[in-house]
């Protein structure tokens, strides 16, 4: 159960997906799948925020966008071709180089994740003979790449903050900095549960295992809620929004940017939230896999899409709903209520496959 085998990345190398025996015809569709992947993302990612405005109009009794296009689903567009055409403005004070780099490195991180979520079987050769695989890295350390970019991505919130030579932002990143690292333990620990009933970090593998057994959410209740909660503050969303909190700090560590590079750093939050969106769907929802054998008809990128969007919806309603939590409490319902929670799943859990490998009821 505790052996290296967790870390062998053979069996990844071997994967059809992943064996480059014609280098240049495997670059090339690895490159296809990126370009798609990427592009469908950050469509999604864009009328992420016009479905987040029209649920949070709903439970408010409000209309929402309307006047840009049909609905308004013309906002997002125009969202985007406002940041397009403002000023880049720089304060005088600032870093001027890191000032202008700190969103590309809170932007990017998020990005690179979407790598390894898996939108189909991994091990399949995809669509049109491999040209559109259902993932662009099928690694077999999937989640530790996916907790090393998440640790990455506070570097860009922190110098966005420090760099801007203004104390409001200043005092936002430092907010963030422990906000990040606090909840990015229990994060950790929330996914242990999983990772150790599935025997891998493999992504594709854990959405295979709950195929041939059961959705982790039910089993791993508790990691599951420990996880969702954690990735709400580690996203810096209500009621977690701290760093940015606007009756304190005017506008957190961005307060100083404009234009397209605010437009980053919103982008950024965007993205984070859908990784965290997407790794729920994954690791706890089945991830692409259908909810029973008779709905199998169904491509596995529309049920991962259908659990992705289902917890995004958890999110807008967590946020139009929750007041925002003082500094006090949000440390300390860390630190004295999700982190033994965590620790007390992982260790049951342990036994219990131990107990279970022993009796030989673990199957």
């Amino acid at each position: 159960m505790f052996s290296l085998a967790l870390f062998d990345v053979v069996n990844a190398t071997e994967a059809r997906v992943n064996a480059p025996e014609e280098p240049v015809i495997w670059f090339l569709q690895t490159f296809v799948t990126l370009f798609i992947i990427m592009n469908v993302v950050m469509v999604i990612m864009a009328y992420q925020t016009w479905a987040e405005r029209k649920v949070m109009a709903l439970a408010q009794q409000r209309f929402g966008p309307m006047r840009t296009g049909p609905i308004g689903l013309l906002q997002p567009i125009a969202d985007a071709v406002k940041l397009l055409n403002k000023e880049y403005i720089v304060p005088r004070d600032a870093d001027k180089t890191l000032f202008f780099f700190a969103p590309i490195i809170a932007f990017i991180p998020a990005l690179a994740a979407f790598a390894v979520i898996p939108w189909g079987d991994a091990t399949g050769e995809g669509l049109f003979g491999g040209w559109i695989r259902p993932i662009i890295a099928n690694l077999n350390m999937g989640i530790l790449y996916l907790l090393a970019l998440s640790s990455i991505g506070v570097y860009g919130i922190v110098m966005s903050g420090y760099t801007s030579g203004n104390k409001y932002a200043t005092l936002g990143s430092i907010r963030s900095s422990a906000q990040v690292v606090s909840y990015e333990l229990t994060m950790g620990l929330g996914l242990m549960g999983t990772l150790i009933m599935a025997g891998s970090l493999n992504l594709n593998d854990v959405v295979i295992a709950q195929q041939n057994t059961m959705w982790y959410i039910i089993p791993q209740f508790f990691g599951f809620i420990v996880y969702a909660i954690s990735g709400i503050a580690e996203t810096n969303r209500n009621p977690f929004d701290l760093p940015e909190a606007e009756s304190e700090l005017v506008a957190g560590y961005h307060l100083e940017y404009g234009a397209m590079h605010f437009g980053m750093v919103y982008l950024g939050e965007y993205i984070n939230m859908n990784v965290i969106a997407a790794t729920v769907a994954t690791l706890y929802l089945g991830g692409w896999a259908a909810p029973a054998s008779f709905l199998e008809f169904i491509p596995g990128p529309i049920w991962l899409f259908l659990k992705f969007a289902f917890f995004l919806f958890i999110y807008y309603w967590i946020r139009v709903t929750l007041p925002r939590f003082r500094y006090d409490q949000l440390m300390g319902f860390c630190w004295k209520v999700l982190f033994p929670i965590a620790l007390a799943n992982v260790a049951i859990t342990a036994v219990f496959k131990y107990l279970g490998i022993t009796f030989g009821w673990w199957g």
